[in-house]
């Protein structure tokens, strides 16, 4: 949330949940949609009366206008911001600075979608270009997909400062570690960095576990004024600070292949929240591939550039680790249904209420978790939206 003038709101995440996640091949998106704000709305112990902001992207022709109907919500606020997987920590700073200003109470947040389903169906094929049109027109001939561009960029950092394969593989195996604690990831068998290595290539130098698993599944975020949480079931999780940043479209125009908008949102929140990333306790980053997670660790400032590589190694990022990452499992190996941003906020707030049941971070003492941050990346690092949130 920006620094906002003396007598304007706090706010605080209520309510979050989950849609039956990954292999669901029985439902629509909008069913997914409605199940998880049903979830999210009973977390927080309010009715859908109370909401009337809401915030959703990716389904429709007029999104969120048809979810809102289907819903049955007629908010007076909405955002329909979409820049890809960043897209719900962006929305969630949105409604944060919406309500702190007063023009709106509480703000809902969802997403659904049935991406794998469909594909198993083929009710739609994989889209891995992002279209041919504007200027994605000058690349798309060269055959520059989404992942081949996160290769690139995994490649000139290599290039640059001498990360190492084991070292992007050892990710996927922490990603790994974290998700075989949660019974609600898609894949729990624990793999070795010689089984990435190993593994089928995708786009050099990713093999198949670098890459994030495609599932289905959905997810809601209920945002509220500080005069709500009185009536709210569960402990509130404050906004403290939020951060966003757009980099580029076209790989022509982005100057560093190192550097990724993190570092712009990061510095915002970090800023705006009044800490430090010294001062986290774990943090959800978006890992639709190994290299995300690094590069977005060294932009965030929990290590220097050049040092993403070293830093994630021996077990860092792992639950138990001095920094805690992806705690669910991540897109790696948790799930991953198209714009996962959303499943971050979820996490981090389970986490901090102490309700992430067989992978709760815990320090000295048994001690809960103070404060985390997501941050969500959206195209081929376009896009960056960074939330820090707090116990109090």
């Amino acid at each position: 949330m920006a620094s906002a003038p003396r007598g304007h709101r706090s706010v605080a995440v209520v309510g979050v949940a989950l849609s039956d996640c990954g292999r669901v091949d029985d439902a629509t998106p909008y069913a997914l949609h409605a199940q998880a704000a049903r979830r999210a709305l009973a977390d927080a112990g309010l009715d859908k009366s109370v909401v009337d902001g809401f915030a959703s992207a990716g389904l429709g022709v007029l999104a969120p206008v048809e979810v809102a109907e289907y819903l049955g919500l007629r908010p007076t606020w909405v955002d329909s911001t979409s820049v890809g997987g960043s897209t719900w920590e962006v929305m969630a700073a949105h409604a944060a600075d919406a309500i702190a200003a007063g023009h709106a109470n509480a703000v809902l947040l969802v997403y659904g979608s049935t991406a794998r389903a469909d594909l198993k169906a083929r009710r739609r094929t994989a889209n891995l270009s992002f279209g041919s049109g504007g200027p994605l027109q000058f690349e798309v001939p060269y055959g520059h997909t989404l992942i081949a561009k996160y290769a690139m960029a995994a490649r000139r950092h290599m290039h640059e400062y001498g990360t190492s394969l084991e070292q992007l593989a050892e990710i996927a195996v922490q990603a790994r570690s974290n998700a075989a604690r949660n019974p609600e990831a898609m894949y729990r068998t624990p793999i070795t960095v010689d089984e990435v290595l190993s593994g089928p290539m995708i786009a050099d130098p990713f093999t198949k576990l670098h890459c994030c698993v495609r599932s289905d599944g959905g997810g809601a975020v209920l945002l509220a004024a500080e005069e709500y949480v009185a009536d709210c079931a569960k402990r509130p999780i404050w906004v403290l600070g939020s951060g966003t940043a757009v980099s580029h479209t076209s790989m022509s125009q982005w100057e560093d292949f190192t550097v990724s908008p993190a570092a712009e949102s990061g510095r915002q929140a970090f800023a705006r929240a009044g800490v430090t990333p010294a001062d986290i306790d774990l943090a959800e980053i978006y890992d639709a591939f190994t290299y995300m997670t690094l590069v977005t660790l060294e932009d965030l400032g929990f290590c220097a550039k050049g040092e993403g590589g070293a830093f994630a190694a021996k077990g860092r990022l792992t639950i138990d680790g001095e920094l805690p990452v992806n705690t669910d499992g991540g897109g790696l190996s948790a799930c991953h249904p198209g714009m996962r941003g959303l499943f971050l906020l979820v996490e981090a707030v389970r986490q901090l209420r102490g309700e992430a049941d067989g992978r709760q971070v815990r320090g000295p003492g048994g001690r809960l978790p103070e404060l985390a941050v997501a941050s969500g990346t959206g195209g081929w690092f376009c896009s960056s939206g960074t939330v820090v949130l707090g116990r109090g």
